[in-house]
């Protein structure tokens, strides 16, 4: 768990106790460590030190404005995959040729939005967006820098909602088709072709699904070169897995490395977009047990959280390690644990083995991507805040939302009807 460890009984953040933050800030509240954030992206930086590179972070994973000013102020760019993110790295102080923009349903005003920027880089995903984007250039009186993303049919072994390099994905132009779309904007007047795109999938722990994808990727750069086209950069998106549960996952370096490789002595700008496996680590979610319910065969342990504040396990089955903020003597015992949300998937862990009593505090570990972005009002519930630790620093970077603020803007118009 990085910053997170024990000292005493209690488990801390850096410096300070999470207990202490609970009692602060209440439950169930997401907690980030400063430092698990920026070791990772040292890591990162330090494995791409012999190539031209760009690093851009993947706001999907958790796009919190502070946590983007950190990355931000260390260096990197983001990859966005909405208008709306690319307004949150732009209020992180990223300027527009530091934004790399991905996703597959891209409106005209959201690529007009990003031509407008100064974007690095538009990843696009089908013939028909390449023609859209062809439109807004022009009548922005601009040119359109475009990398198409390309579906290699490589299966990353992972969870099918995840995988996204497969010809059964909605992602990515298949490799038969990509080539004859490059030559097709050759001498276009509004479009420039700047390099190839490959994402195949998030939670990847093994990287032959890499390597092999890249070595597609490169074999179309060499067939373009012939055709005329001189790229300048790949683009390999991100996917590198966390070890949620002890999982045996390369690290950073020994995945660069592997990337890396095949394009010393080359020209290539080699581009990577990383989200879970830099953020992951670095948050928790504290959570405290409301109940403790014993069914005919089930034991349940009912916390605070629910699947509205952390969907994963309830959307992917996603397992990770729970553990006490303060150690427990009591004995142990078997449970699920779950939230209070009035459908049967809001559970975290099945057959859980704990030592747990009501009033106690709990934290889900490694909730850092796709834990607050991921959060719903669902059940009316209001969203939890977001805490930043800094060394024996606690700053809140994300309020806890009020029940009055969930009605704020039904109540408003519901005046304006009744008026």
């Amino acid at each position: 768990m990085g910053a997170f460890s024990y000292h005493g009984h209690g488990l801390c953040v850096e410096g300070v106790p999470l207990k202490d933050i609970a009692l602060q800030f209440g439950t169930p509240c997401y907690v980030y460590s400063k430092k698990a954030l920026l070791t990772q992206i040292e890591a990162y930086q330090n494995a791409l030190k012999k190539l031209p590179h760009l690093i851009c972070y993947a706001v999907k994973a958790n796009g919190n404005l502070s946590l983007l000013q950190l990355i931000h102020e260390a260096g990197l760019g983001f990859d966005v995959v909405s208008g709306g993110e690319f307004l949150r790295a732009q209020k992180a102080g990223a300027s527009g040729d530091k934004i790399v923009f991905a996703g597959v349903g891209k409106t005209a005003a959201e690529l007009a939005q990003a031509l407008e920027a100064g974007v690095y880089c538009i990843n696009v995903e089908s013939e028909a967006e390449l023609l859209r984007l062809a439109q807004v250039a022009q009548n922005l009186k601009v040119v359109a820098p475009f990398a198409l993303r390309v579906n290699p049919d490589v299966d990353p072994k992972t969870h099918p909602y995840i995988s996204t390099g497969l010809k059964g994905n909605k992602f990515g132009i298949a490799m038969t088709e990509a080539q004859s779309l490059y030559v097709k904007t050759k001498n276009h007047p509004h479009l420039k072709a700047m390099g190839v795109a490959c994402h195949i999938g998030s939670q990847i722990t093994d990287l032959a699904p890499f390597i092999e994808a890249q070595k597609k990727v490169l074999q179309l750069v060499a067939e373009l070169k012939t055709e005329g086209l001189k790229l300048t950069h790949i683009d390999m998106g991100g996917g590198l897995g966390v070890p949620y549960q002890d999982e045996a996952v390369p690290s950073v370096a020994d995945y660069l490395a592997a990337l890396v490789q095949p394009l010393l002595g080359t020209d290539l700008k080699l581009i990577v977009e990383p989200g879970r496996s830099l953020v992951a680590q670095a948050g928790v979610l504290v959570t405290k047990v409301e109940y403790i319910k014993h069914n005919a065969d089930k034991t349940f342990v009912v916390t605070d959280a629910a699947m509205n504040d952390y969907l994963r396990p309830a959307l992917y089955g996603a397992k990770q390690k729970i553990v006490n903020v303060v150690k427990n003597t009591t004995p142990t015992f078997k449970a699920d644990i779950v939230g209070p949300v009035c459908e049967s998937a809001d559970c975290f862990l099945k057959d859980a083995e704990i030592a747990v009593q009501e009033g106690n505090l709990l934290a889900i570990c490694d909730v850092g991507a796709y834990g607050f972005s991921m959060a719903s009002q669902y059940n009316s519930r209001p969203r939890p805040p977001e805490v930043l630790v800094d060394g024996t620093n606690v700053t809140p970077i994300r309020a806890r939302e009020t029940l009055d603020s969930l009605l704020e803007n039904e109540l408003r118009l519901l005046k304006e009807i009744s008026a």
